[in-house]
């Protein structure tokens, strides 16, 4: 009987030469990886979504619906008054902004006594909005000083006599 040949050497020309067998862990250990990669991304991702958008304007659209009405009756009232409301935006020295604001009657008679509020409203992150502190300067003029940075703003002003708004403007204004 001849002697069994001995196995053969393996080449090391061939793609087999010094490969590990792929194991249950070796595949394991890959997927880990590859889902932990996909899971981090994500992650990250809804990090930066959720830090720079605030999200919607209006918490809930059914309530501003039923404030419409309420606000259309307010805007024809104040059409009816014919109130003549002037706004200056200025920059200071400082780096802020001044406004301005005078406000008359029909027939041009300061209006005094009237209670302002105003805001720079960002139009598209309100937690960048800066409320405006419109202090009375007499004869109808009111002044508030604030720090907004350059862009595009909403500039809202209000005003009220005994606890109901009279006056209300929103328009869009550009800060140098």
């Amino acid at each position: 009987m001849a002697p069994a040949a001995a196995p053969a050497a393996p080449d090391s020309a061939s793609p087999e030469a010094g490969r590990r067998p792929l194991t249950g862990r070796a595949v394991l250990a890959m997927l880990l990886a590859f889902f932990g990669v996909v899971i981090g991304v994500n992650v990250i991702m809804a990090r930066f979504a959720v830090s720079t958008f605030a999200g919607v304007e209006t918490e809930s659209s059914y309530k501003a619906g039923l404030a419409f009405t309420a606000e259309h009756e307010a805007a024809e009232r104040q059409a009816a008054r014919h109130w003549k409301v002037d706004v200056s935006l200025d920059s200071t020295n400082a780096g802020g902004r001044e406004v301005l604001v005078k406000v008359r009657d029909a027939s041009g008679t300061p209006l005094t006594g009237l209670v302002a509020d105003g805001r720079l409203a960002h139009p598209t992150d309100a937690r960048r909005d800066v409320d405006l502190d419109l202090e009375p300067l007499g004869d109808g003029r009111y002044r508030a000083r604030a720090a907004a940075a350059p862009g595009q703003w909403d500039l809202v002003i209000d005003f009220a006599q005994g606890g109901e708004r009279m006056f209300r403007s929103k328009n869009r204004v550009q800060l140098p």
